[in-house]
């Protein structure tokens, strides 16, 4: 089986080729269908089915992280008037941890409430890892959960002593920022497969390495499809 074919697509070997390639650049689906010569809708389409396998794939590889972790919230959406900052209005909350010189785990989460946070950091994270975090009360539990924690002030210091800072998952939602901004606003519903794009984009750094992850999991994809264990 050709391993960038998409069931149920009538696209050629060609067109499916060329359409992966603009994904794993960066390209939007308006600009893959001028290019590729094809309809928009078809070039949205596929898209949003790479995103799909996109988030399937990082469910398989998922596991618990350890070592020294950074662990971040932030808040997507476009500009709006009123509140800012932590909880800021009509904007999609995101927690976030990255293991240093490592991969990242996101997550659209309701609130980044302690109670939220802690489920997931203690799901994700091994004990007695050491997670650096900045000065947000929702992290307080941390001091009491077995793990080593450390904190950094932003209104004192961009880099604590021994190593205390979160630049690393900082810069991870600066780089998905700056790539959701092409897409001029994301629907609510389909904002974590993009979330998860993101992800993908920033573990697999290479654009090679890139495709042939995306290769890997359409063909795992589809051979669970054909045995009945996902729709």
């Amino acid at each position: 089986m050709n391993p960038m074919k998409i069931r149920h697509s009538r696209l050629t070997y060609l067109q499916t080729k060329n359409l992966t390639n603009l994904f794993v650049a960066g390209s939007t689906a308006r600009t893959a269908a001028e290019l590729v010569g094809v309809n928009r809708n078809t070039a949205i389409n596929y898209f949003a089915k790479l995103r799909k396998i996109i988030v399937f794939g990082i469910e398989q590889e998922t596991s618990v992280f350890d070592g020294p972790i950074e662990v971040d919230e932030s808040y997507f959406g476009g500009v709006r008037k009123g509140k800012r900052g932590r909880g800021a209005a009509g904007k999609v909350p995101v927690f976030g941890l990255l293991k240093r010189n490592g991969k990242v785990y996101s997550q659209v989460v309701e609130n980044t409430q302690q109670t939220t946070l802690k489920h997931i950091i203690t799901a994700k994270i091994q004990p007695d890892s050491i997670v650096y975090s900045d000065k947000y009360s929702s992290y307080n539990f941390l001091n009491a959960s077995g793990f080593k924690h450390r904190r950094v002030n932003h209104s004192k210091e961009f880099v604590g002593k021994d190593r205390n800072h979160i630049n690393g998952i900082e810069n991870f939602w600066n780089q998905t920022k700056r790539h959701m901004r092409k897409f001029n606003g994301i629907k609510k519903e389909n904002f974590n497969m993009f979330l998860k794009e993101c992800e993908w984009r920033f573990n697999y750094r290479s654009p090679k390495e890139q495709l042939q992850t995306l290769k890997k999991w359409i063909k795992l994809y589809y051979k669970l499809v054909d045995n009945d264990k996902i729709n």
